[in-house]
């Protein structure tokens, strides 16, 4: 794409949160050293071209920065606070890597939601390596991306309390400590598993499958599927989704 001009002043950032049926992680890159200075941590994110759409500026960036590809993107914000590639400690990657360092950029966030086991992400371009961090346990991050990290989780808990995203994360067929687990993650608390249960039963948001989990050392657990007819629709005041346990 070396022919393919760059706009100077947009960008576009992905906030990739990964589940390993326990934990929600963050996707995040190291940059490539500069003056033999260790790169910052980031997030995936680029300039976009001035002939692409911001979405595939989105999966082009994702793609050539760690190999990950096809899947769903969705963008959640703008951020434009005219200082936030301004910062001192950025300024040398800038240079490095930049035609205009001192540019305004304003950047489009967008977030995703993976399987961690789909993906073996892969370093390249300015990413040094890309890797997997606990979001309980993200460091400061290069120019504003914390705070568009955080903004990418707010936004995740509340589509994933109108049940329009997260369901994605989990296997085709699972157990409800599973189920429980996702929920934990995302809403960051812990939920009582007796009370967990009955409500997801009672709002038949899964099916019960005449399966059990094999290859387990404990005994195995009954698995379920969701239920899709109930999940397209929109949870109402007081429901299983909506209620604070």
């Amino acid at each position: 794409m070396s022919e393919h001009v760059i706009n100077p002043n947009v960008s576009v950032d992905c906030v990739v949160f990964g589940f390993d049926t326990q934990s929600l992680k963050v996707l995040l890159i190291e940059q490539k050293p500069v003056d033999g200075k260790p790169g910052h941590l980031a997030l995936p994110g680029d300039l976009v071209l001035n002939d692409e759409s911001l979405d595939d500026a989105a999966a082009r960036v994702l793609r050539e920065l760690t190999g990950i590809e096809g899947i769903f993107l969705r963008q959640f914000h703008a951020f434009g606070d005219p200082n936030r590639v301004k910062q001192v400690e950025d300024l040398d990657w800038l240079k490095s890597y930049r035609d205009n360092p001192e540019a305004r950029v304003i950047t489009i966030g967008y977030y995703a939601l993976v399987k961690m086991d789909d993906f073996a992400p892969e370093a390249s371009s300015f990413a040094e390596r890309v890797f997997w961090k606990d979001i309980h346990e993200v460091p400061s991050l290069a120019f504003d991306h914390n705070s568009i990290s955080e903004s990418a989780l707010v936004r995740l808990r509340e589509e994933f309390e109108n049940r329009k995203v997260g369901f994605e994360l989990l296997p085709e067929k699972f157990t409800l400590s599973q189920l429980q687990s996702l929920y934990e993650a995302i809403e960051d608390r812990e939920l009582d598993k007796r009370n967990f249960r009955k409500k997801v039963m009672k709002e038949k948001l899964v099916v019960p499958l005449d399966e059990k989990q094999t290859g387990v050392v404990h005994k195995p657990a009954r698995l379920y599927e969701l239920n899709l007819e109930v999940l397209s629709q929109a949870p109402v005041p007081g429901s299983f989704v909506t209620m604070k346990f």
